[in-house]
């Protein structure tokens, strides 16, 4: 095994910057759109994180895979990532829980990485030339061949992805005699959102991303969850139509992420493709309505245009980014309905958030 992650491997950006680095993984090609998470712990979770499909990972973490792999630190059932750079790839584990080691994790789930990069230097270059595509490969080492295959990769500007990584087939969560009952539209759920729900005495159904309206609403819930997931929420027309019905309904609406962009577009606030997306898990921001700050976990690409929140007569702001003051947190004027661009289920952590599911419950109660 050591012999094998020895390979050569190289990583293509599609300005044409080119870094060298050892084969991590499954040996063969992967394209997506290149970013960087820096959160200190939590890789796992990131991997399986519905909302990075289609996205070649950066940790800026200089060691991946120090404390294992265990089977129930997933956010879903899956690997999502399309590919992972890293400085070291780290098969030696020390955790004595853990199951398995990374690179068998990888062989396994049939993702290709690269490690022994300077990932410094590569997250320097990404926060300056922004967002891009690229293409890793131990496979194929002719810079002029992966520049034909990368140049056939599509911008995630536009891409409508949250279908791909749906549920096919509607299903639940919890305990079926818990006193509130939520609708989960599924666009890319992370698992640690329905442990949050089971916890406070929710039962959940997970519903795939096309359903529609009156189709949840046959369930009879208590109130609807629009989830978080990958891709351009511009794309979803569809989502936005549900997210307006659900207005319509009155009863009470909680949108994270994804959600929280499908809101402000049936609130017509438009979003944006950002130069560099928010992904780590020390982002500070600020709850004006109670004057508090919080330490939250954060992976978007996209973000609402806050010009357009400022202006609207339809909601008003509740959370800001105190680093950028990005839009972190709307809520609908004359609605039980709110949304947050990050992720209070955050796993695994910091927790800061966790209060504003206790707000959606207390909505549902009311």
């Amino acid at each position: 095994m050591n012999n094998y992650i020895k390979l050569p491997a190289v990583l293509l950006l599609a300005d044409g910057t080119v870094y060298h680095g050892k084969a991590a993984g499954k040996i063969g090609t992967t394209t997506g759109e290149i970013c960087f998470n820096t959160g200190m712990t939590g890789y796992q979770e990131i991997f399986t994180d519905p909302s990075y499909f289609g996205q070649i990972m950066v940790t800026t973490n200089a060691h991946i895979g120090n404390y294992g792999i265990h089977n129930e630190e997933i956010e879903s059932d899956n690997i999502k990532i399309a590919g992972l750079v890293c400085k070291n790839f780290n098969i030696t584990y020390s955790r004595k829980m853990a199951d398995s080691s990374i690179q068998d994790y990888f062989l396994e789930e049939k993702i290709v990485g690269i490690s022994d990069v300077d990932t410094r230097s590569l997250v320097r270059h990404i926060r300056d030339k922004g967002a891009m595509n690229a293409i890793i490969s131990s496979e194929i080492l002719d810079i002029e061949e992966l520049k034909a295959k990368l140049a056939k990769v599509p911008s995630m500007d536009g891409l409508e992805l949250s279908s791909q990584v749906s549920t096919k087939e509607a299903y639940e969560y919890g305990d079926k005699n818990a006193p509130k009952r939520v609708a989960v539209l599924d666009l890319g759920v992370k698992k640690n959102i329905l442990r949050n729900f089971d916890s406070r005495g929710v039962f959940s159904k997970v519903f795939p991303a096309k359903t529609s309206f009156a189709e949840m609403e046959k369930w009879n819930p208590d109130g609807y969850f629009i989830s978080n997931g990958p891709g351009d929420p511009s794309a979803m027309p569809y989502a936005i139509e549900t997210v307006k019905e659900v207005l319509k309904s009155e009863k009470p609406l909680f949108g994270i992420c994804l959600g929280h962009q499908l809101l402000a577009l049936a609130n017509d606030i438009r979003t944006m493709k950002m130069f560099n997306g928010h992904r780590g898990l020390n982002h500070p921001v600020k709850n004006i309505i109670i004057n508090h700050c919080e330490v939250t976990s954060q992976n978007h690409g996209f973000g609402v245009i806050p010009e357009d929140v400022r202006n609207s007569d339809k909601v008003e702001i509740t959370h800001l980014n105190l680093n950028d003051q990005s839009i972190e947190g709307i809520r609908v004027k004359g609605k039980k309905a709110f949304s947050v661009q990050y992720h209070p289920e955050s796993s695994p952590g910091p927790h800061d958030s966790r209060y504003l599911f206790d707000d959606f419950v207390a909505l549902m109660n009311n």
